[in-house]
């Protein structure tokens, strides 16, 4: 699990704005690119090159639980 003072510097290395943590997922979101970095052994892999596309459904998925959980980016 990431610290809440990390993941509050913590930005997308492409549009330098904020990110939603999942941390069961172990994964960082950026909800305007649609873009999902990983976390591995609690370290973020901030890099465009390791960033995944994330489709439609998943977006929905993964907005909807920050929403629930009061999360925004």
């Amino acid at each position: 699990m990431l610290e809440e003072s990390l993941l509050k510097i913590l930005a997308c290395p492409i549009d330098k704005g904020a990110l939603l943590y999942f941390s069961e997922d172990n994964l960082l979101y950026n909800p305007r690119l649609r873009r999902a970095y990983p976390v591995e052994s609690g370290i973020p892999v901030l890099l465009p090159s390791r960033a995944t596309a994330v489709s439609d459904d998943e977006h929905e998925r993964l907005t909807g639980q920050a929403r629930s959980a009061g999360r925004s980016a």
